[in-house]
């Protein structure tokens, strides 16, 4: 089924035919062990209905499908139709469909929990779509938002200056780019006060670390490689960056130069993923 999901909005300008979904999938592999922890303290069982509302690639819709078989179902949706595509390609007998998330075509009072996860904050109104999506629980049904990042990454246990240097122009980039100032990109820490505002009762929060050390993996290096050295820093920070910090970070993300920093062997890397869930009052 498919629904007439919006062409465009949010901050970040996504939309229907917005594609990271190679980014999308790298992340979801390098951070398996950590997201499948969030997911197993839910406590899911066997017959419960779930969404996935911003599914992505699809494979945390495969994880949740996994904690509520057999009996139970777990379906996903998302605005991104190359998204859904690589999503179906991966789960031949999910239900997945196109939508926007505050105008989704699902009944009221369905759902036994929805996993919503780096979303909820790319949309125009998250308060408005949350609470659209809190009518889709039962009463007792839960929300989960997951956000990644409510800390600040950290990447240069050798160089705190240089690391300093490097986040603040990504936070100079994002403005540029997109008009948006720090306390914008900082919006997602205020996901507790959201869940209370749309009205859930009874919220948590749990901060999940993720923790790489040299030596990495294959998949840990190829989703800072490609997500974070060559996509959100790269050639996009040249402008942001004197000649000589830039020409040093880019030698720290260079695999061919003897200081690139993922075979350093004081490489520390952590990035935080936050989930914050609520229940649905009566």
């Amino acid at each position: 089924m498919r629904s007439d999901p919006m062409q465009s909005g949010g901050p970040l300008g996504d939309s229907a035919g917005r594609d990271y979904s190679r980014k999308l999938q790298r992340f979801n592999t390098f951070a398996e062990p950590e997201l499948r922890e969030a997911i197993a303290s839910l406590k899911l069982r066997p017959g419960m209905r779930v969404l996935d509302a911003g599914c992505g690639t699809g494979e945390a819709l495969r994880w949740l499908s996994e904690t509520v078989e057999p009996g139970g179902f777990a379906v996903g949706t998302d605005l991104s139709a190359p998204h859904l595509s690589a999503c179906a390609q991966g789960r031949k007998n999910s239900l997945v469909f196109q939508a926007d998330l505050s105008r989704l075509p699902l009944h009221a009072a369905s759902l036994d929990l929805i996993w919503c996860v780096n979303t909820i904050h790319h949309l125009p109104d998250p308060l408005t779509a949350l609470q659209a999506l809190s009518s889709l629980l039962h009463a007792g049904g839960r929300i989960a938002l997951g956000q990644s990042s409510f800390l600040p990454d950290m990447y240069f246990a050798w160089d705190s200056r240089l690391e300093r240097l490097t986040n603040e122009a990504v936070r100079r980039y994002y403005r540029e780019r997109y008009g948006l100032q720090e306390q914008d990109l900082k919006a997602v820490r205020a996901t507790v006060g959201l869940m209370r505002n749309a009205g859930l009762r009874h919220v948590k929060a749990r901060t999940f670390i993720i923790e790489r050390i040299f030596p990495v993996s294959a998949d840990t290096e190829a989703y800072l490689l490609e997500a974070i050295f060559r996509g959100t820093w790269g050639e996009r920070l040249r402008p942001f960056l004197s000649s000589e910090d830039y020409a040093e970070l880019s030698r720290l993300c260079d695999p061919q130069h003897a200081d690139y920093a993922l075979r350093r062997e004081d490489f520390h890397f952590m990035q935080s993923f936050t989930l914050v869930v609520g229940a649905r009052g009566d």
